[in-house]
């Protein structure tokens, strides 16, 4: 502009003005001329001090964190690093209780995040006498690795490192009803024996369809004498409960440097600042909650959350995660039983200077803020929780049963299998349930697991929806063995969150998570879909899509749906949608099993069957995509069974080739699940 504003300034003068013109135009020209040169020196200068600023950028960023968990370990006398690959916070747990009890055989622990060190220095771990490094490694998904461990996956596949000095041991987290049982434990536990390292301690794998923390405990009661005779060293007694954090309460604090529920900033939720994601949730609108159903017990809903200005993307099949709050009542009834001061401001301070975890939740913040928004208080706590809550059961007899329970032994894992997890106690009805059990609130917070985000496929297409997500989901609602009425803990919540215009009972914290779970590059090619309840969440945004391109002039593939629910009068959710796309062409086939509206059961596995032929000449013929979205334990195993039975006829093959040919379509990204447990 400086430059622009002189070129006008010099234009030459005119040469038949009078002489005092003249002098007025050189007056007026000298002016300009000293006017532009100060503004180009001004502007030559400002960049000549910019330049330096450069490097001191790069230097202040390069240091933001320290890379190497080795010279972490010497520096803090570590010698067992634990490292773990967590989705939803357990696998963590676990890796905090593991570096835990290293003190107890002479020998110093950590947990560490993958994702914050340079997984590269395994190689250097050997430098550290007595040096051991184990592995918690959750699957995600369909044979994932959990966010956190992605780069260290990626590190792995692509390492060519010796790591002939590293001792290792590891314990996955998976659950059998999905098809790649325990993928990303087993992986890791390969892929070190093929570097070189030596494992002390057999894979542990645990089974969350089945008992999660019964399975950890057996690996965790024989991995640890095994680490004692691999180092020649020796229980130093009983296990003792000590505390990781301190308490530090807070009476004259600055309101605004406290937590009110925020995940990561301070204050994000007032100063929303994109990108989103886990750590900086968007706050987004409900716009609206209707109910699906018309009839029955259940309440199955569809919201709509507002998007706009959040520069948040999504693709059709991608989910949206939710942060929730416990209900109020639950939060009240433990403050009240154990005569806390609910508003009570506080801070949980590591002990471990050196740790990088230095609040087990957003600190400083209320015990209400902590109990609603941070801590896990609906699911039946672990084992662990009940060995350090013990202490604080003045009733002989109480802190027997929960130390028991907290034992190894088969009658002490019978008896929580039973007491706990079977009768569904969360951490209330255990304090209800045990009069004599007051433990302090502080450690109570320290001890309850972090509460999770949920997530929920996508019911929406961007395309048609960009500047909104929808979702589909049903309430969660039963009675224990105890007679207690226990309600889940998102659904309930998204449940009561209604359009208002004053935003105040409106506003969900949420993210994208991408997902594998996409249509075909090519709209011609066909796909078969198969979603019933709501399963059928990803299909709606897939059809709206499929809908766009047919509008786009696009050549669009057959679009098979095979849906289900119990009764056509009561859980046909989107029936009006699906049936106008239906009529308009965009769904090929509409094929829907009402399960209970006869005598025999119906399921959509049997409408599969029942049109086995032209499923046959969809995949066979035309190459198309499957789709499989729902329940795990049954429902995906049933139909893909049923895939397996038309290969077999169809395809003129044996069972074990019919599984093969199943398997590649999977490999080929033809067969995808979206599937829960």
């Amino acid at each position: 502009m400086g430059d622009a504003s002189m070129e006008l300034n010099i234009s030459p003068p005119d040469n038949t003005s009078q002489q005092d013109s003249l002098f007025s135009m050189t007056d007026v020209f000298l002016i300009s001329l000293i006017t532009g040169l100060f503004t180009y020196w001004f502007f030559f200068r400002k960049k000549k001090e910019e330049v330096p600023d450069l490097p001191k950028i790069q230097s202040v960023a390069a240091p933001a964190r320290e890379s190497s968990f080795i010279e972490k370990m010497k520096k803090t006398g570590r010698n067992i690093v634990v490292f773990y690959g967590s989705q939803t916070g357990t696998a963590e747990e676990f890796a905090n209780r593991l570096s835990k009890d290293a003190h107890r055989y002479g020998l110093r622990g950590m947990a560490a995040d993958p994702e914050e060190y340079d997984l590269s220095d395994l190689n250097r771990l050997s430098e550290i006498d007595k040096s051991l490094a184990v592995f918690c490694m959750a699957t995600y998904g369909e044979g994932d690795p959990t966010d956190n461990a992605q780069d260290f996956y990626d590190w792995l596949q692509e390492a060519d490192t010796d790591l002939s000095g590293l001792r290792y041991a590891v314990f996955g987290l998976g659950n059998k009803t999905y098809e790649h049982f325990n993928a990303m434990g087993k992986y890791v536990d390969k892929r070190l024996e093929e570097l070189g390292a030596q494992r002390i301690f057999e894979l542990g794998l645990g089974d969350d369809d089945g008992n999660l923390e019964e399975d950890f405990i057996t690996w965790r009661e024989q991995f640890w004498p095994a680490v004692c005779e691999h180092f020649g060293v020796e229980a130093t007694g009983e296990e003792s409960s000590i505390r990781q954090y301190e308490l530090v309460v807070h009476t004259d604090v600055n309101m605004n440097k406290v937590y009110t529920g925020e995940m990561g900033r301070l204050k994000s939720y007032e100063n929303q600042k994109p990108p989103f994601d886990a750590k900086n949730p968007f706050l987004a609108q409900v716009t609206e909650n209707r109910k699906l159903n018309k009839g029955g017990e259940r309440h199955l809903m569809h919201l709509e959350l507002d998007i706009s200005n959040s520069k948040i993307r999504y693709e059709s099949g991608d989910h949206v995660a939710v942060y929730p709050a416990n209900d109020s009542s639950l939060v009240n009834q433990i403050g009240e039983i154990l005569g806390t001061d609910l508003d009570t401001i506080m801070s949980l301070n590591n002990l471990d200077e050196e740790s990088n975890k230095k609040h087990p939740f957003p600190c400083p913040t209320s015990y209400r803020t902590a109990l609603t928004y941070y801590l896990d208080i609906t699911n039946p706590p672990r084992t662990n929780v009940l060995y350090e809550l013990a202490q604080y059961a003045t009733d002989a007899s109480e802190q027997e049963r929960l130390r028991k329970m907290a034992s190894s032994a088969a009658e002490g894992k019978a008896l929580y299998l039973s007491w706990v997890v079977e009768a569904r106690r969360n951490i209330l009805a255990i304090l209800q349930d045990m009069p004599s059990l007051r433990p302090p609130i502080d450690h109570l917070c320290e001890l309850l697991p972090r509460l999770q985000a949920r997530y929920y496929s996508i019911a929406s297409s961007s395309k048609v929806h960009p500047n909104a997500i929808h979702i589909c989901a049903v309430t969660v609602e039963y009675e224990t063995k105890t007679g207690r009425l226990n309600k889940g803990v998102a659904t309930n919540w998204l449940k009561n969150k209604v359009p208002d215009e004053n935003r105040s009972n409106s506003l969900v914290p949420m993210y994208v998570r991408k997902s594998q779970f996409r249509l075909p590059f090519k709209p011609s090619t066909p796909v078969i879909m198969i979603g019933p309840g709501t399963g059928i969440a990803p299909f709606i945004g897939f059809i709206q899509e499929r809908a766009w391109l047919k509008q786009q002039g696009k050549e669009v593939g057959d679009t098979v749906l095979y849906y289900g629910c119990r009764h056509e009068r009561e859980d046909y959710l989107y029936h009006e949608e699906l049936a106008r796309f239906h009529q308009e062409g965009v769904l090929t086939q509409l094929n829907v099993a009402f399960s209970r509206d006869q005598a025999e059961k119906v399921y959509v596995q049997h409408l599969l069957k029942k049109n086995k032929e032209n499923i046959w000449k969809l995949v066979n013929e035309e190459n198309a995509h499957i789709y499989v979205c729902g329940d795990a334990r049954n429902m995906a195993r049933d139909v893909q069974n049923t895939f397996y039975e038309i290969v077999a006829e169809f395809g003129n093959m044996s069972q074990p080739q019919a599984v093969d040919y199943v398997k590649k379509l999977m490999t080929k990204g033809r067969y995808s699940l979206d599937v829960w447990s």
